[in-house]
């Protein structure tokens, strides 16, 4: 079946309208992470509330207002695996990374390294999908890729 004929048979499917608003990622220390979010990568709180024993938070990329992470920090936390590199990951099945495009991947990572940022390996090409990724972690584990296309 052909992109366009799937595309027409959404239009009967009542989910059809959706689009990404956020990813919820959990942290043991709240201020922590909004501290860290903000100020390593630049991210803007959008809001904040509390939930129960929790407090929760979206943080938004500096100049994308259609997507954001939502914190939610506190509260009694299991701790998540740390990686030392992405191949490691790949292995755990669930989520695995969030991707956030950027213009220049080795402009941001040099960035990160600047800002004491974990850096998972170095940049790489993935020709068959014409992007240059790197990868990176916030203190907690949580894994991100940075993609920028290359074609």
């Amino acid at each position: 079946m052909s992109d366009l004929n799937l595309r027409q048979d959404a239009s009967a499917n009542p989910i059809a309208s959706l689009k990404c608003h956020h990813i919820a990622i959990r942290v043991p220390n709240y201020e922590a992470a909004k501290s860290w979010y903000t100020q390593k990568l630049g991210f803007r709180v959008i809001q904040e509330w509390p939930f129960g024993d929790l407090r929760l938070a979206y943080v938004a990329p500096p100049y994308d207002d259609s997507f954001y992470i939502e914190l939610i920090g506190d509260g009694e936390v299991e701790d998540a695996p740390v990686y030392a590199d992405i191949n490691g990951s790949l292995r755990k099945a669930g989520h695995d990374h969030l991707c956030l495009n950027v213009n220049n991947v080795d402009e941001a990572i040099a960035y990160l390294a600047a800002q004491d940022v974990t850096l998972l390996g170095e940049p790489f090409e993935v020709e068959a999908i014409h992007r240059r990724l790197a990868f990176f972690a916030d203190p907690w584990g949580n894994v991100f890729e940075l993609a920028q296309v290359t074609a």
